[in-house]
């Protein structure tokens, strides 16, 4: 049966080789080994984005905004419109809304670049580098056991696909999933140079699912996990990094990526359900291994539909008192926006406001001297994912954002997330002795704020 499925892989690589032949030129053995020994394939240097390799003391700095409509590119080979809830048109009227907004013209754009191999397998294994990043026909004569997958599978809508969610076009998938990390990884290194204060990577497709050898969840690469080795190797100054996850889903991916790293905390709220949501991991007994041991930190919701209540506990009790004690030099966010309010309970079921990212955006700004980089995850209902990343972005131009609501100040969190914090908390004080085993997680955030007063 294993063999079948081999052959079978097989005869669609030359497929593709027949069907590539007709849509692009078919890149030689030798031009593969090129991209991996020789220079990147477009200039990296910061110079080349009009910025300086290190912040000048004289020039006000800004939030960056990387984006290229390269990535837009990458479309199931259906080519029918609405079919697939993560397509081009989704960060082109995200971009669209920005471009109406006051804030454009506080930003500094970075357009993206394609990012060289070498920096995909920071994170990727070789032959998976080269069969999404190139083209699976580069891979013909690799053992089919080394291959990422067994088989393409053919999806209803008549294109090809990883798996059931995941479509895949050799005429633009590696393009496009190439310039978003190229996008995450330029936008990283400005600000961590200080020429840029902070900023938001509008980039697809998303990463957080992508795994060292496994595309998934409409992920190929990991461009937040990438951009922190790429950090780690050039600015060796800046020794702990933070990845807050706030997608819905739990960044299965960059969570395997760095769990025996003690000097990158990977930190996710989402939708758990004992393990029934996608993708099935992320419990709160997964703390990391090895070295890195404590520094994976899931809150992992059940128990029902959560709200911006439940979410300012959780920043109040576990994630400000985790990152207090680890002071990371860096933070970046994986900024899904799927548990908004608006989205079908298959897709999230949550109720989070645009206020609520503000939130948590400005109350990471105080970690790091306010180097952070959010980068786009998830988020299909377009009206509130623009509203949610117009208000993130009001915060980082340190402009006034939306403010919560009285009623949601004065809310406490729910019982099931009280049950969930309790529990996380005793699992995780083993390594973090600053969370309180008697946090008063009843509590709404005007209460919490009362209390601190009164101290």
């Amino acid at each position: 049966m294993e063999q079948y499925q081999y052959n079978v892989l097989r005869q669609q690589l030359r497929d593709l080789v027949l069907r590539r032949k007709s849509l692009v030129r078919e890149e030689t053995d030798d031009e593969v080994a090129r991209e991996g020994n020789g220079p990147s394939l477009l200039p990296r240097s910061l110079a080349s984005l009009g910025l300086s390799d290190s912040g000048d003391g004289n020039t006000p700095k800004t939030t960056g905004i990387a984006f290229d409509l390269l990535m837009a590119r990458h479309d199931c080979i259906c080519s029918i419109k609405g079919q697939h809830i993560e397509e081009g048109e989704r960060i082109k009227t995200i971009w669209s809304h920005l471009q109406s907004t006051d804030l454009f013209e506080k930003c500094k754009k970075l357009n993206g670049r394609k990012a060289p191999l070498e920096y995909l397998r920071l994170c990727h294994d070789e032959c998976y580098t080269t069969f999404f990043g190139v083209s699976p026909t580069a891979c013909l004569k690799t053992d089919p056991t080394r291959l990422p997958l067994r088989s393409f599978i053919q999806l209803p809508c008549g294109g090809i696909g990883v798996d059931a969610d995941t479509y895949f076009n050799d005429g633009s998938t590696q393009l496009s999933a190439r310039v978003a990390v190229g996008c995450t990884v330029d936008l990283c290194l400005a600000v961590a140079a200080g020429t840029l204060e902070n900023g938001f990577a509008l980039v697809r497709p998303p990463g957080h699912h992508a795994e060292p050898v496994q595309a998934m969840g409409f992920c190929f690469f990991n461009n937040i996990a990438i951009a922190v080795r790429v950090l780690q190797q050039k600015k060796p100054h800046l020794k702990k990094f933070a990845i807050i996850d706030w997608d819905v889903h739990h960044g299965k991916g960059t969570q395997l990526i760095f769990e025996n790293d003690p000097n990158v905390l990977y930190l996710s709220l989402h939708r758990y359900d004992n393990g029934t949501f996608f993708p099935g991991t992320g419990s709160l007994t997964e703390v990391g291994s090895g070295a890195g041991a404590g520094f994976t930190v899931n809150i992992a919701w059940s128990g029902g539909s959560m709200g911006d209540a439940d979410y300012l506990a959780a920043f109040a009790h576990v994630v400000l008192p985790i990152l207090d004690q680890f002071e990371p030099d860096f933070v970046l966010v994986a900024a899904g926006f799927d548990a908004a309010d608006g989205h079908h309970v298959t897709l999230g079921g949550y109720h989070l406001s645009p206020a609520i990212f503000a939130h948590m955006t400005r109350s990471l700004l105080r970690y790091a001297d306010s180097r952070l980089v959010l980068v786009l995850e998830g988020g299909y209902e377009l009206k509130v994912v623009n509203e949610c990343i117009e208000e993130c972005l009001r915060v980082l131009c340190g402009q006034e954002s939306r403010a919560l609501s009285a009623e949601v100040l004065a809310a406490s969190p729910s019982e099931s997330a009280q049950t969930v914090l309790r529990q996380l908390i005793n699992e995780q004080r083993p390594y973090w002795p600053i969370l309180d085993p008697k946090a008063p997680l009843s509590c709404s955030f005007r209460q919490l704020e009362a209390m601190k007063t009164k101290k």
